[in-house]
C-alpha cells in the first residue's frame, strides 16, 4: 500500500499564506500525496508549482457552508478547473437536507458534478450535522447523480470523521463509488482505521506527520 497516495495534503484555513501553499506544494513532492487540496483563491499557483508532478491540484466549491446556490457553485467549478484544479470537493446544501429538500440537494450536486465533466467531483456532505438517515439519503443521491466521491466533512463544523461514519457511507454507496474521511485525521492509526472501515481518500492537514508515524494536533 502506497499511503501517500491515498492522501489530499491539505491547506484550507482561511488565513493560509503564500508561503504556506509553497510549503504545501514542497511536502507533497517530496511524499508523493495524491493532491493538495487548497482553497480556490490557491488553486493557480498550486499547480504551478506542481507542474510536472503526478501531484494533482484539488480544491472546494461552496465550501466551507455549503450554502450557495447550484449555479453560483457550477461557476466556481468551472473557475476553479479553468485554474488548474484536478478534483473538486464540493459541500452540498445541508440546509436542504435538513428540509428534506430532496429535489434542490439533487440539483445542488449535479450542477457541480455537470460543470466538472471528467474531473474528479466528491460531495461533502457535513456528517455531523446529520441524522443516519439523511446521510444515507444523500450518499444515495450523489451517486445517483455522477459523483465520484461522498466525503465526511469540512473540517470547520463540529464535527469530523468517524469510523461509524466511513461504514455507513461504504455500505451505502457500495465498493466502486469513492468515500473520503476528512477532519480529525490526524495519525497513522487514524488513517488505517478509515482505511479499514471503507474509506479510499483521507484529507488531513497533518499529512507529513502521518507518514512519519507522529500524531499530529490540529482542527484538520
Amino acid at each position: 500500500m502506497n499511503l501517500a497516495k491515498y492522501i489530499d495534503h491539505t491547506a484550507l484555513k482561511p488565513e493560509t499564506t503564500k508561503q504556506q501553499i509553497e510549503q504545501l506544494a514542497r511536502e507533497a513532492r517530496e511524499y508523493g500525496f495524491m493532491s493538495v487540496c487548497v482553497n480556490p483563491t490557491h488553486v493557480k499557483y498550486a499547480s504551478e508549482l506542481l507542474d510536472g508532478t503526478d501531484v494533482l491540484v484539488c480544491t472546494v466549491i461552496g465550501f466551507p457552508l455549503g450554502a450557495n446556490t447550484p449555479d453560483v457553485k457550477a461557476l466556481e467549478t468551472k473557475s476553479a478547473i479553468g485554474n488548474g484544479a484536478g478534483e473538486v470537493d464540493m459541500v452540498v446544501n445541508i440546509g436542504a437536507i435538513k428540509d428534506a429538500n430532496y429535489d434542490l440537494v439533487r440539483e445542488d450536486i449535479k450542477a457541480v458534478v455537470d460543470a466538472a465533466g471528467d474531473v474528479t467531483t466528491k460531495v461533502i456532505i457535513e456528517t455531523c450535522l446529520l441524522t443516519d438517515d439523511e446521510k444515507v439519503i444523500v450518499c444515495e443521491i450523489a451517486k445517483e447523480v455522477g459523483a465520484d466521491f461522498v466525503k465526511t466533512s469540512t473540517g470547520f463544523s463540529t464535527g469530523g470523521a468517524t469510523v461509524e461514519d466511513i461504514k455507513l457511507m461504504r455500505e451505502t454507496v457500495g465498493p466502486d463509488m469513492g468515500v473520503k474521511a476528512s477532519g480529525g485525521v490526524r495519525s497513522y492509526e487514524d488513517v488505517m482505521a478509515m482505511i479499514d472501515a471503507g474509506a479510499t481518500r483521507i484529507g488531513a492537514s497533518a499529512g507529513v506527520q502521518i507518514l512519519k508515524g507522529e500524531q499530529a494536533t490540529g482542527d484538520y
